[in-house]
């Protein structure tokens, strides 16, 4: 096999060791043989593929050492051997791969200290060295890894103090420190990470001294985690400039004073604050006020008094309420019985679904989704507003009047139910990614074998629908900066996703979705995290996507990348620029959109007899724009995932052909 590029095997069941002679395939780029029951160790001779840039053998019993002859790999952009049974040391030798961007070894038994070594893999972007036994402590030098945006070092023995210089590790987007031994107070230094949005975690630890204010800095962050420390101290009222806070835990420290009125803190439950003892305030039940101590005697007489009032009031508005309900109930079951006997069923009543479990993320619209009526929408075609790849879209309004859009999961993706809670924080954590071009999941049910998915609703329908059916209208007005700006928006919301590690699976025209301002939204994105939940990789068994769309390499390696996402999206932009479908008769048998546009040349067709006319002749501005933008999507549809630009780059090229 030595011509072999390729080899793709992940969640086959395969057992057995890994053969040397897998040396002898010189040629190869990429080793994908997760999710298998393979034991035994790495073969030396992986060494031998110099070629390889990309290796993942996470969740098999791999034991042993890790291979120092990976080392020899200088090309290595990715080693991915989480969560088997690797012990000993990380080898020195993984320093000198100087194209290495991923090292992802959590889940193994390795020990020591993190070698310094790897501090010279100056394109790090990801160190996941989670859930080991490493029992050193944090290099001085750790941000020497000037790229770095994810510091996953949780449930480890590390110990020492947090290095002030963690400040200069200002692109990181997540770090995750907790479960480990480490002592001293909270760098002041961290407030100067202003890019760190996903989690800062320094829970079940040994941190002392008080919260630091510069901690308020942090306005891109989602989750704060300093629970099960020794901080004292007040929470400081900074922490108000922390805008994007949605998950806090102050729990079980030696916190006090009152707990800041700050939405993120007053939304938060009381498990967030208690453990300690000098807290005061909402959420807690404490208040404020009764932690003023008196010395007159008759306050204790007042507190008493007003103590046993309270709970005869309580008990008499508790036998008051039990009364009314019984009442209630009575006289529903007997006008049950009544419509029973005159041959009338109520429809909120018969055979009504039941919920196994539900949620909404959005605290202000808690009270406004009744998901009985979520469901009840569902069951009615006349709500249907849309029918993708995986799922089928329904229109939803509750009694609140809040207008919601419901995805209903198709049968093929149901498997996620049997893995609900895993299914649930990954709505959670993706209900928390915020940006003006995605559309989030604001809450979810689950019933019978069904799960739905609850969104906004966005009243101008699909960029497919603006494209292919209102462009068609007499009324039609050609608009080509309204394009460009809805392409723009899908390229950022794209590259966010790329950004945060999320990895989209069905991008089309059909799902960007346009608000009342026409902005673009991507919609969809949760599909790739809930199709396996118990994965944190976008590996499926199946070529994924709507047809049309799908870049060829899928056909092969069965894996969604984010190379494959930049063609999807080239279709999308030839879209934009042709008012083309993907698939379209006229092209001819086997020619889809990307063929025929590629194709023009060898048809004797100029670029500009591929553009929509009805936009291109209107100004040699325009033109001059969409010419330019037509070359963006021959590089994103470009045939070699290598060759097509990142989707950075890609907006990049596209908001400065509107500046030009």
């Amino acid at each position: 096999m030595g011509k072999l590029e390729v080899l793709v095997l992940t969640q086959n069941g395969l057992t057995g060791d890994l053969p040397e002679s897998i040396g002898n395939c010189g040629g190869l780029s990429s080793i994908r043989i997760g999710n298998n029951k393979l034991v035994g160790v790495t073969p030396k001779t992986v060494g031998n593929v110099s070629s390889l840039t990309y290796f993942e053998a996470d969740n098999n019993n791999l034991s042993g050492e890790i291979a120092s002859e990976f080392a020899q790999c200088t090309n290595l952009t990715l080693l991915n051997l989480a969560y088997n049974g690797f012990t000993g040391i990380i080898p020195s030798e993984i320093g000198q791969l100087m194209n290495l961007q991923e090292l992802i070894l959590s889940g193994n038994s390795l020990f020591g200290d993190i070698p310094r070594s790897i501090l010279g893999c100056k394109n790090l972007n990801k160190l996941d060295l989670s859930n080991n036994r490493f029992n050193g402590t944090i290099p001085n030098e750790i941000c020497n890894m000037t790229r770095l945006q994810y510091l996953l070092l949780g449930q480890n023995s590390i110990k020492g103090e947090i290095p002030h210089e963690i400040g200069n590790c200002v692109k990181l987007l997540e770090l995750q420190l907790g479960s480990n031994y480490l002592t001293g107070s909270i760098p002041p230094d961290i407030g100067r990470i202003r890019n760190l949005q996903i989690a800062l975690n320094l829970s079940f630890n040994h941190l002392h001294g008080q919260l630091p204010a510069e901690l308020g800095k942090l306005d891109k962050l989602v989750s704060l985690d300093v629970s099960s420390n020794q901080l004292t101290g007040n929470i400081p009222p900074a922490f108000k400039g922390m805008l994007s806070l949605i998950e806090v835990n102050f729990s079980n420290n030696l916190l006090s004073g009152p707990i800041p009125t700050f939405v993120p803190f007053q939304k938060s439950p009381n498990s967030s604050f208690q453990g300690n003892k000098g807290l005061c305030g909402d959420p807690l039940s404490f208040s404020c006020a009764n932690s003023i101590v008196s010395d007159r005697a008759n306050y204790h007489h007042r507190v008493s008094y007003r103590i046993i009032l309270a709970v005869i009031g309580s008990g008499l508005a508790v036998f008051i309420s039990v009364t009314v309900v019984v009442l209630l109930f009575m006289m529903r079951e007997r006008q049950e019985k009544a419509a029973k006997s005159a041959g009338i069923v109520d429809e909120g009543t018969s055979s009504r679904p039941t919920i196994i479990a539900g949620n909404v993320f959005v605290e202000n619209l808690r009270q406004a989704v009744d998901l009985d009526a979520v469901i009840k929408a569902t069951l009615k075609d006349s709500n249907k507003i849309n029918n993708g790849t995986f799922s089928t879209v329904y229109k939803a309004v509750m009694p609140s009047g809040l207008v919601l859009s419901v995805k209903r999961l198709k049968s093929m993706d149901r498997t996620i139910i049997h893995h609900q809670n895993k299914m649930i924080r990954e709505l959670e954590r993706l209900s928390k990614l915020y940006h003006d071009n995605l559309v989030r999941p604001i809450g979810f049910v689950i019933y019978e074998d069904v799960a739905l998915l609850l969104h906004q609703y966005l009243p101008n329908g699909t960029l497919a629908q603006l494209l292919h059916e209102s462009s068609k209208q007499s009324e039609y007005q050609p608009d080509w900066p309204r394009r460009l700006s809805i392409a723009i928006g899908v390229a950022e919301g794209l590259a966010f996703l790329h950004h945060v590690a999320v990895i989209h699976l069905d991008i089309s025209s059909g799902n960007v979705l346009l608000d009342a301002d026409l902005k673009p939204l991507v919609g969809e994105i949760e599909i790739s995290k809930l199709l396996d939940p118990s994965k944190g990789t976008a590996s499926i068994s199946a070529v994924a996507g709507s047809f049309g769309y799908i870049p060829p390499e899928y056909a092969y390696t069965m894996q969604v990348t984010a190379p494959g996402n930049v063609y999807s999206y080239g279709v999308v932009l030839l879209e934009i620029l042709t008012t083309r479908l993907p698939v379209d008769e006229d092209f001819g048998e086997g020619v889809d959109l990307v063929k025929w546009v590629h194709g023009a040349p060898a048809r004797g067709e100029t670029p500009e007899q591929i553009l929509d006319a009805r936009l291109s002749t209107v100004s040699f501005g325009w033109r001059r724009e969409m010419l330019a933008a037509l070359k963006v999507a021959l590089l994103c549809t470009d045939s070699t995932p290598a060759k097509r630009p990142k989707m950075k780059k890609v907006v990049e090229m596209l908001q400065e052909i509107r500046q030009n």
